[in-house]
């Protein structure tokens, strides 16, 4: 897992063949004016998903994995927080591993909780069970899906 700053997104790109596009597409576009939906910025490879979502709590928020995608995360409006715990700890599976929507459910409790605001983003790899949507009142939020 990454969390910093848009600021020093550019430090990452080295990291994954396509996350220099995914940060340009986030650095170059007000994602402040996209409205929610889905747009593919590469068939099969990279996606973009603004979504606005009510906050839950620690509690509600459920664990989840992908296996083919790495998430980039980043706020848009409001403050979300995500649970955090490493995938070999993650051992209550909620259902088995959906390969069609690449996701996988998880009710162990997360060992950290960590705070995105916007002009920041956190990056969840495979290796990352993470817990999206927590905090208080509506959030606008965007997620890259980006293929492993």
């Amino acid at each position: 897992m990454v969390l910093d700053s848009l600021k020093n997104s550019g430090a990452y790109t080295a990291l994954h063949p396509l996350f220099q596009q995914a940060f340009d597409y986030l650095n170059q576009h007000d994602l402040s004016a996209m409205e929610p939906g889905k747009t593919v910025l590469i068939e099969g490879k990279l996606t973009l998903s603004v979504m606005e979502v009510t906050g839950k709590t620690p509690e509600a928020a459920k664990l989840e994995a992908h296996k083919r995608y790495i998430d980039i995360q980043t706020v848009i409006s409001g403050t979300e927080a995500h649970g955090w715990l490493p995938i070999d700890a993650c051992k209550q599976e909620t259902a088995p591993y959906d390969a069609d929507k690449d996701i996988v459910f998880f009710t162990d409790t997360p060992s950290t909780q960590i705070a995105v605001k916007p002009g920041e983003f956190v990056i969840f790899f495979p290796e990352d069970g993470h817990a999206p949507c927590i905090g208080q009142g509506p959030i606008k939020k965007a997620v890259f899906k980006v293929l492993v």
